[in-house]
């Protein structure tokens, strides 16, 4: 407990977020939002809002292959090799991808050189080249991504858990594309999607270093406020999982992957720092009853997915030789918790640890910039102002309501031997409707 409380100490000065030197404003339409730091590395992140709500399922992987283009292809004005070189030499990171909820275009450079790097970075935004070559290229990468993804267990369950919890919703596309999708996407898809879609009523600016508010401003007007207005993201409302569903998929392996969805609240609400918390929790105990007294398998989890904005859920997993017993085990444990709930000194020593793990992933600007973004994206970038309050103020029994609320059904996936498990084995929660098989593949 002293070496949490001493670590805590050590890095609160360093890197907790004081959102009183940060600072919103904006530029030629542009939402930016500046957070100082005397550190002479500084990142900036252009977000595009919408994720996967900006794009059909028959064009799963669009948005990321389009800003990976953009930004690897050259400009207008300087190719592919002469960029990479430019970049090369002032050592500045030029990059981009795509999630469920949101694009981004990064640059992480030394303050030295930050006027040269971003220069080059608003350039590939502003200007891409998409040159064809670079599109064919990108377009083999991708696909051969999207190949092993489905080859590898964890991912291929990810996947299709999101696909049975959330079928016919946006959080049922993959943002990086399948080996199906990706073939598809035309070089004039690409440019077409990319006008449509990186416009200034969808993007936002996080900057995180040691830069002035008059800087910035002066460099958005010479470069990124010459994107098109374009529409705004849309929003789609909060799907709840409240039907029990289970999903299998044969696939003869040494070992089983199982994953349990159940339902979660937002994450910019009290309640959503409590099940937070309340997840944390129960990882650490399903590490005891699975692994330590049982050995049913080696890195069994759970855990809050709060990095979605617009429908987060919580989720069980474990990979194991034994999948009915892991999860009787798993669902016996959801019950205790249900029925007894967590105690005073689990969250005691919870809140220091949790704290702990969460200021250690903002050590650097990068991670800060991306934090700073992504609670933009849930709703208003300020909350990370009072999360460290709100994780210090929580109560046993906001927790307890917490889990208690969303833990009433567990939609199942399954990926492994299918002659091992029944449809009966994926128990519910006591009180839970029965769960219905919504799919059985075989592959």
């Amino acid at each position: 407990m002293k070496k949490i409380i001493i670590l805590l100490a050590i890095i609160f000065p360093v890197i907790a977020y004081a959102g009183n030197d940060a600072q919103e404003f904006t530029v030629e339409g542009i939402k930016v939002i500046l957070k100082p730091s005397p550190k002479e590395v500084i990142t900036a992140k252009l977000f595009v809002r919408g994720g996967t709500s900006n794009y059909s399922k028959e064009q799963e992987g669009i948005e990321s292959f389009a800003l990976q283009l953009a930004m690897s292809g050259g400009t207008t004005t300087m190719d592919k090799l002469q960029f990479a070189n430019e970049s090369e030499k002032i050592g500045a990171g030029i990059g981009a991808g795509s999630g469920m909820d949101f694009g981004s275009f990064d640059l992480v450079c030394v303050k030295m050189f930050w006027d040269k790097s971003w220069n080059l970075f608003a350039d590939a935004i502003v200007n891409p080249a998409f040159a064809a070559d670079e599109y064919e290229i990108i377009k083999e990468q991708l696909i051969s991504g999207a190949k092993q993804n489905e080859a590898d267990p964890d991912a291929h369950l990810r996947l299709i858990s999101l696909q049975g919890a959330f079928a016919g919703k946006n959080y049922a596309k993959s943002p990086n594309g399948t080996s199906a999708s990706l073939p598809n996407i035309t070089l004039d898809q690409i440019k077409a999607y990319y006008k449509k879609t990186v416009g200034k009523q969808r993007i936002f600016l996080v900057v995180v270093g040691n830069v002035t508010k008059e800087d910035l401003t002066a460099k958005i007007k010479a470069s990124l406020s010459k994107l098109p207005a374009g529409t705004p993201a849309l929003v789609e409302p909060k799907n709840s999982l409240k039907t029990p569903s289970v999903l299998q998929e044969d696939r003869k392996m040494a070992t089983n992957y199982v994953r349990g969805m159940m339902d979660a609240p937002k994450v910019n609400t009290p309640e959503g720092v409590a099940m937070a918390v309340a997840m944390d929790i129960v990882r650490d105990r399903m590490f005891i009853e699975l692994r330590t007294k049982r050995s049913l398998t080696y890195a069994p989890g759970a855990g809050y997915a709060s990095q979605l904005a617009g429908s987060p859920y919580s989720t069980l997993y474990v990979s194991s030789v034994d999948p009915k017993k892991s999860i009787e085990v798993m669902v016996e444990e959801v019950d205790k918790i249900r029925t007894d709930g967590f105690s005073e000194k689990e969250l005691k020593d919870k809140k220091l640890s949790f704290l702990t793990d969460y200021y250690m992933g903002l050590e650097t600007t990068e991670s800060i910039a991306g934090q700073i973004g992504t609670s933009e994206v849930q709703g208003n970038w300020r909350q990370m102002e009072t999360f460290t309050q709100a994780v210090q103020n929580l109560t046993v029994e906001q927790i307890n309501a917490a889990f208690k609320k969303y833990s009433n059904t567990i939609k199942w996936t399954y990926l492994g031997d299918n002659t091992l498990v029944k449809t009966e084995d994926f128990k519910q929660p006591k009180k839970a409707s029965k769960a219905k098989k919504i799919s059985t593949t075989k592959k």
